[in-house]
């Protein structure tokens, strides 16, 4: 059947940037405080491509008071004469046309981040304003654009003796979700250029409104020697920081290596600059490296007996903090999110570069070589225990029902897309839980107590843990090497934890233990956190749920009428909180505080928190790795000091804290 109204009329042609604001996902993958973030750093990594082409050492963020967000650096200056197939100054057509930019044939940069060249472009895009000034050439020059569009041709505005761009953007409120950046992401972001980028100082100006003003400055010297050395600084280290730089056929390979006492490993790898979730051929070559030069000196000296096995390659990456920073001319990435380097020829270099460096630290250090050699074995010895301990499980799982713990209630449901397990804490909770559930599709698993701290074990004392091996059995993905996202059996876990100090240990015990041997559960975004209501209140036969003391606040001055704020300087006047229990006893309203899950019955458990029509529940994700390694190891780590230095550093900062 053919649609006569359907015609050439019908197809729509975007042209210039319209693309852009029409599908702006497209470009910076969404609108919300990710997207809104990625617009800086659309335009902070060009001026750090200036740095790593050694033509910048200077680059200052500015978030103004008018809402704008200027970038400068002392790079080069983007050039400003007319470029020869767009007729317009190359200025223009850098903010105008998409694919457009000094990265692409390889004249402008020798080495880039940016490889799509849509950025600046997309930015321009994406803002209300955007203002570009140029110092190049013993001359300012200036552009200004609305909503992508050159408010006139390219302006001589003045004389100067240094070079440099400045890019003041202000993003859509109409595309984006939010404006408001986040200074601790912006930081985090910054100082790891920084780290990567050494000898270039970056700073961060705050100039906003409703904030206080402060700015921040970046510079290390010492690379990604010094990167490792920040990472591991509540650790206890077992040798010196390993660190090589080279170049190789044009690439530029810096490698930086310390072992630590705990039991895991935190490799970050980055290729220009970019970082490489996903590894690729940079990582390859590390762990090739490694594990043959740790054999190899194993062997030599004795330490690995003729007929032991060598040591695989986690045996031997057992409390590293390495990172592994490329710099290639022309880097073949795997998918567009540039998470994966695939260039062949990086894997060799990187293995020959660290394998000389590393094999010659551990000739000249015998002590920290013992100390390196001893944890990778003891490391072996608990994988041996570890997978006899799992085999162990897993045939004692199967002879109870297909791996199934009996104090699971699973659900009748086999659909994992629809299936939700809910952690729960105790029998008492437990068994609310399980009578108020929805049985088609919620599993029930009540733990008892505090589960193991996973921070200080290793796999084979963790598989020892009788509540860890029920969870373990009941997600059916299994744990280690045998782990296999695909036989996940819930796509919703809900860790639901009593609103107490004991609950939110038991929660943040449960989510070490995820962070740290099922990260993709999180990755795949399928980790979630029960958001239990606080207070019921109830006047007459009027029932309502609070989440919080201010929603319980709300609750009161609407059913008791409005209230007015005194003057907090009066001393003879009450406070906020006094009127407010004023108001709930002369109306008589009952409020009722719930210290755990347990003293709500099934009905109101099941309205409160799990009915999927009515419930809230926070999703747990991982914006940026490093941050959240440097928060575990902090908060669960067998160093005291740290924790004690974390707590009187934010305690402040607490709610929700029942003393």
């Amino acid at each position: 059947m053919t649609d006569q109204n359907y015609s050439a009329d019908n197809i729509q042609v975007l042209e210039g940037l319209e693309a852009v604001r029409k599908r702006p996902g497209m470009y910076i993958g969404s609108t919300d405080e990710r997207g809104l973030h990625h617009l800086l750093w659309e335009i902070v990594d060009n001026s750090i491509d200036e740095a790593m082409a050694g033509y910048c050492n200077k680059i200052t963020i500015t978030f103004r008071s008018d809402g704008g967000i200027s970038v400068l650096d002392n790079g080069r200056g983007i050039p400003v004469d007319k470029h020869s197939k767009t007729g317009k100054s190359a200025l223009e057509t850098v903010l105008t046309v998409l694919h457009a930019g000094g990265k692409f044939g390889g004249g402008g940069y020798k080495v880039s981040g940016g490889l799509h060249g849509v950025g600046s472009s997309v930015v321009n895009a994406l803002s209300t304003k955007l203002k570009a000034k140029v110092f190049r050439d013993n001359a300012i020059w200036e552009q200004s654009y609305t909503i992508g569009k050159p408010d006139g041709p390219i302006q001589k505005t003045g004389t100067c003796t240094t070079t440099g761009t400045e890019i003041t953007y202000y993003p859509d409120g109409s595309i984006f979700e939010t404006l408001e950046y986040n200074l601790e992401t912006v930081y985090t972001r910054i100082r790891q250029q920084a780290y990567l980028t050494k000898g270039v100082e970056l700073s961060i100006i705050d100039e906003r409104e409703n904030h206080e003003p402060s700015k921040y400055r970046f510079y290390f010297e010492g690379g990604v020697s010094a990167y490792v050395r920040h990472i591991n600084e509540p650790k206890n280290t077992l040798s010196e920081i390993i660190a090589t730089e080279t170049v190789e056929n044009d690439v530029s390979v810096e490698v930086a290596l310390q072992y630590t006492d705990v039991y895991t490993n935190t490799i970050l790898t980055f290729a220009n600059n970019i970082h490489t979730i996903e590894g690729g051929t940079h990582l390859a070559g590390f762990r090739m490296a490694l594990t043959k030069v740790i054999n190899a000196y194993a062997r030599e000296h004795g330490m690995l007996k003729e007929k032991e096995d060598n040591l695989t390659a986690d045996d031997v990456k057992e409390g590293i903090t390495a990172i592994i920073s490329v710099k290639v001319p022309e880097p073949q990435f795997e998918g567009q999110t540039k998470s994966k380097l695939g260039n062949s020829e990086v894997r060799g270099i990187v293995n020959k570069a660290f394998s000389n460096e590393f094999a010659k630290y551990l000739e000249e250090n015998p002590k920290d070589a013992k100390h390196i050699v001893g944890k990778c074995l003891l490391a072996a010895r608990a994988r041996l225990a570890a997978r006899a301990a799992r085999d162990t499980v897993i045939r004692k799982g199967a002879l109870e029902g297909l791996t199934l713990p009996g104090k699971l209630a699973d659900c009748s449901s086999k659909d994992p897309s629809q299936s939700e397990l809910y952690i729960v804490e105790g029998d008492s909770a437990g068994g609310s839980a399980k009578q108020g559930r929805d049985r088609d599709i919620q599993a029930i698993l009540p733990l008892k107590g505090k589960i193991l701290n996973t921070e200080q074990a290793r796999l084979d004392k963790i598989l020892a843990n009788k509540e860890v091996r029920s969870l373990i059995v009941a997600l059916g993905v299994g744990i280690g090497e045998q782990f296999d996202i695909e036989k996940l059996r819930y796509h919703k876990i809900v860790v639901m934890t009593d609103a107490d100090v004991d609950g939110l240990h038991i929660r943040t015990l449960i989510m070490t233990l995820f962070y740290r041997y099922f990260k993709p559960i999180i990755e795949g975004g399928y980790l979630y956190i029960a958001n239990p209501p606080l207070f019921k209140l109830t006047k007459g036969k009027q029932v309502k749920y609070a989440y919080s003391d201010e929603e319980k606040d709300d609750i009161i001055v609407s059913w008791g009428g409005s209230i007015t704020k005194t003057n907090p300087e009066d001393s003879h006047n009450t406070s906020i909180t006094d009127d407010i229990e004023e108001i709930a006893k002369k109306v008589n309203i009952g409020v009722q505080r719930y210290k755990g899950l347990g003293e709500m019955n099934p009905e109101q458990l099941w309205e409160t928190t799990m009915d999927p029509e009515k419930r809230t529940m926070f999703q747990v994700t991982i914006h940026d790795a490093e941050a959240a390694d440097a928060i575990f190891d902090t908060l669960m780590g067998s160093e005291v000091l740290p924790r004690r230095k974390f707590i009187q550093a934010h305690a402040k900062d607490a709610d929700n804290i029942d003393v």
